[in-house]
């Protein structure tokens, strides 16, 4: 058991339709199940399986028959035939054929491969999709609280001041500021509203259903300790690069194979012929009917073709260079990647640090301006610029957390760990794509066919329109 699985593992059931998800266990396994573009992933990789049996086919026997009646309607000879029935059945059967086919096969067989590591990575990359939209959920509700409770303490203060203005004790110029104030607010307010209502509907287009009551996510198991650490497991484990490791040998077989083309190919053959006349030749029904069946040796020997085989090849080993250069282009950005959210998880880490000293100073700096306030040494602008200052060190807070989590599941999926089989979702069977390849990979009945497909995502149509609001307890 790998070391990803510790936080996800636990009490983890799939049923046939997901709950509401309230954690992150539960988000990411119904996003597993329902999510349409990972469906869609995993249908396109059930197509490419059907490579191999299409690479083989050239290889196996190929039996083909033929029919045709001929009714003779005019010019006809006084012994007939006016009428003729003619059948025939070929059977060929591939002896040689340069190594097209043993290379053509390989090559699907290697892209296949290839197919699955990118199945990998739609996989983690829906993941990340996913715990950044739980995130941002998260942290949207709690910047839609401090933005409430800001309008709140705004509206106070208002009232304090207008109490004071009527009194004689402050200027109108402070009743205006703090007017001022509480209108920015209740704009800002409504800003992150808005804000809130956007990542809940895009939570439900990942996860399929809406977000309620998220519990914060648990801690990120398995993390680096040191770049290098991480660039070393992404060589290893990351699907973008294995995938173009793979596509980069598959190209080495297409080059084998294009090279047939200048090789002789070689089949034997039987054929069977029946010809019935219908009764239509004069003297009787002993001649009506003739057939015969014949056997060989077919070698098909190329000789000049113009240079189509060396160009053929020319441009398949082109193309094998390509994919080589792709290879190394890939592992330049997985590198870069991992290195790159490798500094913004270090730097939100460090970054939260400094925003809680942020909050906390901004706390007892409001406490205390408040203190002077009431024996006349500080004014009201200086109690408002004080809670603003609260308030954006307290969303600057929220913000870093939330950005502290998602580059560091980011760094976990650059690393080729962030999915299904690393985060435990495993209480019940786990999406196989070796299970489909090996369904077909064998078969060779030309009516061997699938039922019709269906969609297995599930539509959000009847979902309820989303809105910025938060429930008392936030």
């Amino acid at each position: 058991m790998r070391a990803g699985r510790l936080w996800l593992c636990s009490g983890l059931i799939f049923a046939a339709t997901p709950a509401l998800a309230d954690d992150l266990r539960s988000a990411l396994t119904s996003a597993y199940q329902t999510n349409p573009t990972l469906a869609a992933a995993r249908a396109n990789q059930r197509a490419t399986d059907e490579s191999v049996p299409i690479a083989r086919a050239a290889g196996l026997p190929s039996l083909s028959g033929t029919a045709s009646y001929t009714e003779v309607l005019s010019g006809a000879s006084l012994t007939g035939p006016n009428r003729i029935l003619d059948t025939q059945a070929t059977l060929s059967v591939p002896v040689f054929s340069g190594g097209a086919v043993k290379n053509s096969v390989q090559a699907a067989e290697t892209r296949i491969k290839a197919g699955q590591a990118d199945l990998r990575g739609s996989e983690s990359g829906l993941f990340s999709q996913v715990v950044a939209a739980y995130l941002d959920v998260i942290s949207n509700e709690a910047i839609v609280g401090l933005g409430t409770h800001n309008v709140e303490v705004l509206e106070t203060n208002l009232k304090s001041t207008r109490d004071r203005y009527e009194i004689g004790d402050l200027t109108r110029t402070d009743v205006a500021q703090s007017q001022s104030r509480l209108a920015v607010a209740r704009s800002n307010l409504r800003t992150q509203q808005a804000n809130l209502a956007a990542a809940r509907e895009k939570y439900i287009q990942l996860v399929g259903t809406p977000p309620v009551a998220l519990e914060p996510p648990p801690p990120l198991p398995g993390m680096p300790t040191a770049a290098d650490e991480a660039v070393a497991s992404a060589l290893d484990n990351n699907p973008d690069l294995i995938a173009a490791r793979t596509r980069s040998k598959a190209a080495g077989y297409d080059t084998n194979a294009a090279g047939a083309g200048r090789l002789p190919r070689i089949s034997v053959f039987t054929t069977a012929d029946r010809t019935d006349y219908l009764g239509s030749l004069a003297g009787g029904t002993l001649n009506q009917i003739s057939s015969g069946t014949t056997a060989g040796v077919r070698a098909t020997i190329p000789i000049f073709s113009g240079g189509l085989p060396a160009a053929q090849q020319r441009q398949a080993s082109a193309r094998e260079n390509a994919a080589m250069e792709q290879e190394i282009a890939t592992e330049r950005a997985v590198i870069a990647a991992v290195r790159s959210a490798w500094s913004q998880w270090q730097a939100a880490n460090e970054v939260i640090g400094s925003n809680q000293q942020a909050v906390d100073a901004a706390a007892l700096s409001l406490e205390g301006v408040r203190a002077e306030n009431s024996v006349g040494n500080r004014t009201i602008l200086d109690i408002l610029n004080a809670e603003q200052e609260l308030v954006s060190a307290q969303t600057n807070l929220v913000t870093a957390r939330r950005n502290a989590y998602v580059a560091g599941f980011n760094l976990l999926a650059a690393m080729g760990k962030a999915e299904a089989r690393d985060l435990g979702l495993e209480g019940g069977a786990l999406y196989d794509p070796m299970a489909n390849y090996d369904r077909v990979h064998g078969k060779v009945f030309d009516w061997d066919l699938d039922p019709k497909p269906k969609a297995k995502a599930t539509r959000t149509v009847d979902t309820p329109v989303q809105n910025g609001s938060i429930p008392p307890s936030k």
